[in-house]
């Protein structure tokens, strides 16, 4: 038999005096009936934090809500935490029944998460479906969602603007531009756009022509009339040009009226200080000055775009007059291929802005193509910058990284022994430049013989 110690006899008797204490305590029951009495507390009869979290997050990526964004969005949007998962499930049904692309879907609740209210999608429903040519155009239904939302505009307003752009005379094709380019148009009233309209009729565009106008260019109606539009046809009046000149240019490229005041004026400065090559200069204005203008404000806007400075800019493009003659599309190719494939900064082309003049396929790709072979093979022991890569002659960077390794050659292109140099002229056409032979009779021998004999 174990013979209790004194201090777990103290133990025991501490104990049972305090559970006398407390004669009224009940021992809660861990079974499954639950006591009317005593209710589990409401923190543990409703679906806990985390769960309501991964059911959110689980419905959201559903819709295509992208896994790597869903932290942010929650933690920045605590509303959506605190909403019925089925209500918002309705909401997330009502924007793909609006047939909105995924990728408009995620932008548009992740810049305005506002718009998965489920009442104010059930009461902008109806209206959307009602306008049968807004149907193929899931971006105005994005753009009108999310002023509706940050400013409180209701339906009615909404087609009540719509009613009033074809009421003046617009095409369904332009009501739909317009909505998608310049939202903003159902904020302004009706005789906001009415002036803009007779200001351009005024300039003696007919109906047509303004309703090409705002289809090709809908942010001109962002422009007031007064403290814009009409200060910017002076100054082009101011610079020389005819009104007749300024009505053709605007009517073929309606972007001219984006210009800045005092825009145009800083391009014409630019093409007068010009030095190039006299046949540049002339396909520069082969269409007259305000052309030649506004093609110079386009490529500054497309490098500024790109992160330059307006006077960086102007400088590259003075030191690269070529540049004028190259399209959009060709000038963000080449800076593309700087940043991303070459890994160079935006700033180098202000040091060498050749790098925008030269051919793309046959000088930057194969050039870029040596250095990056012979950096990889251990070739080069220093750092080839874009001066370095750009300025040299095809000869001299032949001569320089490419003979030396005969496997460079191929990717090189024209010098190379492997590549055939294609003739101007087709094989065989030296024989019609060939002089016709006639026959000599003995009496012409003896005639040219006797007056040699006389020379002689």
């Amino acid at each position: 038999m174990k013979v209790i110690s004194r201090s777990m006899l103290n133990r025991l008797t501490s104990i049972s005096k305090r559970s006398l204490i407390f004669p009224t305590q009940k021992i809660q029951s861990f079974s499954t009936t639950v006591d009317s009495s005593n209710p589990i507390p409401s923190r543990f009869s409703q679906p806990s934090y985390y769960r309501k979290q991964i059911s959110l997050a689980n419905l959201l990526q559903r819709y295509g809500f992208p896994a790597s964004q869903l932290h942010n969005f929650l933690n920045k949007n605590k509303f959506v935490e605190k909403s019925n998962l089925h209500e918002l499930d309705q909401s997330l049904r009502i924007l793909t029944k609006l047939k909105i692309p995924q990728k408009s879907l995620v932008s548009l609740i992740s810049d305005c998460p506002g718009v998965l209210e489920f009442e104010f999608l059930k009461k902008w429903e109806m209206d959307f479906l009602g306008l049968d040519f807004l149907s193929a155009s899931p971006l105005i239904i994005r753009n009108v969602l999310e002023l509706a939302r940050r400013f409180q505009l209701d339906p009615d307003g909404f087609a009540r603007s719509v009613k009033i752009l074809r009421s003046l005379g617009f095409s369904d094709d332009t009501v739909s531009r317009v909505l998608e380019g310049f939202p903003r148009i159902i904020m302004m009233n009706e005789r906001e756009t009415r002036d803009r309209i007779l200001f351009f009729m005024g300039l003696g565009l007919s109906r047509n022509e303004i309703d090409r106008l705002f289809c090709l260019f809908p942010s001109v109606l962002r422009f007031g009339v007064e403290d814009r539009l009409k200060p910017l046809l002076f100054e082009f009046r101011d610079l020389g040009f005819s009104e007749n000149l300024v009505r053709k240019e605007i009517v073929r490229e309606p972007r001219i009226l984006s210009m800045e005041l005092g825009e145009l004026s800083r391009c014409l400065e630019l093409l007068k200080t010009l030095k190039c090559r006299e046949p540049i200069e002339r396909k520069i204005f082969t269409e007259g000055a305000f052309r030649a203008g506004f093609d110079v404000k386009l490529k500054i806007d497309c490098l500024c775009k790109h992160g330059l400075t307006r006077r960086e800019a102007f400088k590259v493009l003075w030191k690269e007059p070529r540049l004028i003659l190259y399209g959009i599309e060709d000038i963000e190719k080449k800076i593309e291929f700087l940043v991303n494939r070459m890994k160079f900064n935006i700033g180098c082309l202000v040091d060498v802005p050749n790098y925008l003049g030269v051919n793309f396929e046959k000088q930057i790709v194969p050039r870029y193509n040596v250095i990056k072979y012979l950096r990889a093979n251990g070739g080069l022991h220093f750092e080839v910058g874009l001066r370095d890569l750009i300025k040299p002659s095809r000869l001299r960077f032949y001569n320089l990284y490419v003979r030396p390794y005969p496997e460079c050659e191929k990717m090189y292109g024209r010098l190379s022994g492997d590549v055939e140099v294609k003739s101007r002229h087709p094989v065989g056409l030296w024989k019609l430049f060939k002089p016709q032979r006639h026959s000599e009779s003995k009496e012409e021998v003896k005639n040219m013989k006797c007056f040699m004999e006389l020379l002689v």
